[in-house]
Parts: structure tokens; C-alpha cells; sequence
């Protein structure tokens, strides 16, 4: 089943602005040159990128973000409209968040070679236990197509398998007592949770957060490795696609109904068993937003290969809130 709402996790932060464009990117909506990329690593991104880096623009309404950043205190990570969580609150193990969780290595299995990776982390004890989320701050996220390419682990990183861990991608808005409260969700537990035995993927629309009322759709699979996980919220109708296969479609009140957030979560439902410390790691390839039009799989692909074909990391063309 899904999860029970995320009561009390808003954050207490103050909403950044993005700032001003910078200059102009020519076509970055077409295909890369060579025709086409696989999802194989491609060389030249093995270092983080400087502060100084420049924000290029692109077609209006779109976001892309491919995660070249060099840790997490990298001041182009706020400007670019990113929060790494530190506050407080649900879900999971309340108030383990920790900003230490979230770094940018080199993966040489990632397209461009680099990856945003959300660590979480337990010894079974609250103590012993940290989280980590990675939201977004200022962009009016709507309707239109939200995708990422997300590996999913089975197993943990280092020590004993088995805790109900949520792996989840999320766009949310972001005061939970909203009068037109929206969430779409990608939930993977690889051990299950709530009583459901895993490996199960949720995908879930909600219409309020408390008390919960929304509609899901779980999906009983092994899913460790890479998969592009696509949300189209056009036309009063949310469908969830990954890796091009159809998975669930809500409508009717199961909509957004207001801007939101998009959120990347690595965290615990509870805490079943005590011992040496477990590591799980979570890890975002790249982001991409097309406002107000529902754009196919094999189109979004070939616009991020064309963002990687042409050196561009970054480009947010949408209004901020």
C-alpha cells in the first residue's frame, strides 16, 4: 500500500530565487549530433563544475538539471533551486535528515558520467540513523511531464539487507494543509513496509494529505538498476510511465490542482532491527520538466541527449512561484 501521509515535514526554510539566465543555448531541444546516445557514460564530466559555471537558457517551460555539482554546500546548487534537507519532521525516522547523505560522485554507469546520490543510513537505532532529501525551491512545478532516470538498489550499499526502506520520487506541494493539495509519487521498497511484503513500487496520487485520500497502484517487481520514471499531468489525467511501459493512470479529483515540489527521498519506514550500521544509496542520473505538455519517452530522451550532447547541465526556463 502507500505510505501514510507525510505529516509535519514542510520545511522551515525561506523559498530561494533562481537567478537571472544567463545566455542562450541554440536548439538544445533537438537531438545530440551523433544521432542519438545509449545510456552509457559519456567522457568529459568526471569533474564537478566551477562556481562560475554559466546558466544557460533553453525552450521555455522547460527544466533540466544533470546533477554536476561538487558536494552539497556547492553555491550553484541553491542558485539553482535546489534544498538539501536539514529540518525536522516525517516521514520515516522523524528528525534524522542530514545534509551528509547527499554528494555528486563520478559513475561511470550514469549518462554523462556523474550522479546526485542520496545515502541513508542505520543501525537500527534513531540515534544511530540519518536520512537524506533533495527538494526543489522556486520553480512552479504544474502540470506538463516530470522524468528522471533513478537507480533503484535492492540490496544495501554495505551490511545486512532487510529494512523497510523508501526510495521515492515526488513532486509535492508544499504546505500539506492546502485547500487544493496535489502530490504525484514513485515509492520503491525493496523489503516492503506497512505490513506489505517487497519488493513493491507505489505509484500514488493523492487529492488531501490528512486524512489521506488517494489512489495507488503498487507494482510487485525487482526494479535494482536504472530506469527512467516519467509523470505526464496534462488534460485532467496523471499517468506514470517507466522506462516507456505504462504503469498506472489516475483522473478526476487524483490531479494537481496547485504548483509543487519535486522531491528525491532516500529514507525508513521504521527501524526492524538493531545491529552494524546498514548503508543504502539512491541515486538521480539527471531531472527534466516540460510545462503544460505531456511529451513521450522517446522525446525526452532524446532532448536530455541533446542537453548532454551540447555540455549543458543546467536550464530552467519556467516562472518562478
Amino acid at each position: 500500500m502507500s505510505q501514510p501521509r507525510r505529516t509535519s515535514r514542510r520545511r522551515a526554510w525561506t523559498v530561494l530565487a533562481l537567478p537571472a539566465l544567463a545566455c542562450l543555448l541554440a536548439a538544445c531541444s533537438a537531438g545530440p549530433a551523433s544521432g542519438g546516445k545509449s545510456d552509457t557514460a559519456a567522457p568529459g564530466h568526471d569533474t564537478a563544475p566551477t562556481a562560475a559555471s554559466p546558466t544557460p537558457t533553453g525552450p521555455p517551460g522547460t527544466v533540466f538539471d544533470s546533477f554536476h555539482y561538487s558536494g552539497a554546500d556547492d553555491p550553484q546548487l541553491t542558485a539553482h533551486g535546489w534544498h538539501v534537507r536539514t529540518e525536522g519532521g516525517a516521514p520515516g525516522i522523524k528528525d534524522t535528515w542530514s545534509p551528509a547523505g547527499a554528494t555528486f560522485p563520478a559513475d561511470s554507469t550514469a549518462q554523462g558520467g556523474r550522479i546526485l546520490q542520496l545515502r541513508a543510513t542505520t543501525d537500527g537505532t534513531k540515534p544511530g540513523t540519518k536520512q537524506t532529501e533533495v527538494s526543489s525551491t522556486g520553480t512552479a512545478f504544474f502540470n506538463g511531464t516530470f522524468a528522471a532516470r533513478i537507480y533503484l538498489g535492492d540490496e544495501p550499499t554495505s551490511g545486512k539487507g532487510g529494512d523497510h526502506i523508501v526510495q521515492s520520487f515526488s513532486a509535492i506541494s508544499p504546505d500539506d494543509s492546502s485547500a487544493n493539495y496535489s502530490e504525484l509519487d514513485y515509492e520503491y521498497m525493496a523489503n516492503g513496509g506497512w505490513g506489505s511484503v517487497g519488493p513493491q513500487l507505489d505509484t500514488t496520487s493523492w487529492f488531501k494529505s490528512d486524512p489521506p485520500d488517494r489512489v495507488t497502484h503498487p507494482l510487485k517487481q525487482h526494479l535494482k538498476g536504472w530506469h527512467t520514471m516519467m509523470v505526464t499531468a496534462v488534460n485532467g489525467k496523471a499517468t506514470y510511465t517507466m522506462d516507456g511501459k505504462e504503469l498506472f493512470t489516475s483522473s478526476g479529483k487524483y490531479v494537481p490542482r496547485e504548483n509543487m515540489d519535486v522531491h528525491f527521498s532516500d529514507w525508513f519506514i521504521d527501524l526492524p532491527f538493531t545491529g552494524a550500521a546498514r548503508t543504502w544509496d539512491m541515486k538521480v542520473n539527471w531531472f527534466y520538466y516540460k510545462a503544460g505538455e505531456a511529451v513521450s519517452p522517446a522525446d525526452v530522451q532524446k532532448t536530455v541527449d541533446g542537453f548532454y550532447a551540447t555540455g549543458t547541465d543546467y536550464v530552467n526556463t519556467v516562472p518562478k512561484q
